[in-house]
């Protein structure tokens, strides 16, 4: 595949030649023998197999980078705040009680502020952030929560990253799907409670 990409964005995202992974030679799968690698944006930017580089004046106009990865004609960059719901996973049967919701959060543009959960109709809710703040790693997020009523729960999340930047409740559209960070949504099944316990 051949990718063009701006140096002076290059530069300024930290990217990086990878020859090695995990102090052994990188592995054909993850493009030996050379791999470009630009934290904080989508993978297409990350090519794998490389083989050389080339300074030009003007973008590449081939297949890959002008009829697949852009959005209305902006190329995948940075990677859009997000959330997604790791525990419990989704259709688990709980009972009624008290449960954590636990995720993950990231942005390409800033470290995570905040993480939202909200539980069927209840308003949002702050999750508490595990661990310290950095630029280009998951931000670890748990909320504790009561969930009393048998029945279909929605649980959904949404972050914000220290760019402002906050997940919309809605996708935004583009032809092929790209970049979808809209809020996160999973459903849990609350049984009810066993003959005896409330």
């Amino acid at each position: 595949m051949i990718r063009s990409l701006p140096v002076g964005q290059l530069r300024q995202a930290g990217a990086l030649l990878a020859y090695a992974m995990n102090g052994e030679e990188l592995p054909r799968h993850h493009g030996y023998p050379l791999r470009l690698v630009v934290p904080g944006w989508y993978a297409v930017a990350s090519v794998k197999w490389l083989t050389e580089i080339q300074l030009t004046g003007e973008p590449f106009r081939g297949h890959f980078q002008a009829d697949r990865y852009h959005i209305g004609g902006q190329a995948l960059s940075r990677l859009r705040v997000r959330s997604l719901i790791v525990e419990p996973t989704p259709g688990t049967a709980i009972e009624p009680g008290d449960i954590v919701i636990r995720g993950l959060a990231w942005s390409g543009s800033a470290p995570i502020a905040r993480v939202e959960v909200r539980a069927g109709d209840a308003p949002w809710q702050s999750a508490t952030l595990a661990g310290d703040r950095h630029r280009h790693s998951w931000q670890r997020w748990e909320l504790p929560v009561r969930l009393t009523r048998p029945g279909h729960v929605t649980i959904r999340s949404r972050s914000t990253d220290l760019a402002g930047r906050t997940q919309p409740d809605r996708p935004q559209w583009n032809p092929l799907g790209y970049a979808n960070n809209a809020v996160h949504e999973m459903r849990l099944a609350v049984t009810e409670a066993p003959s005896g316990r409330r």
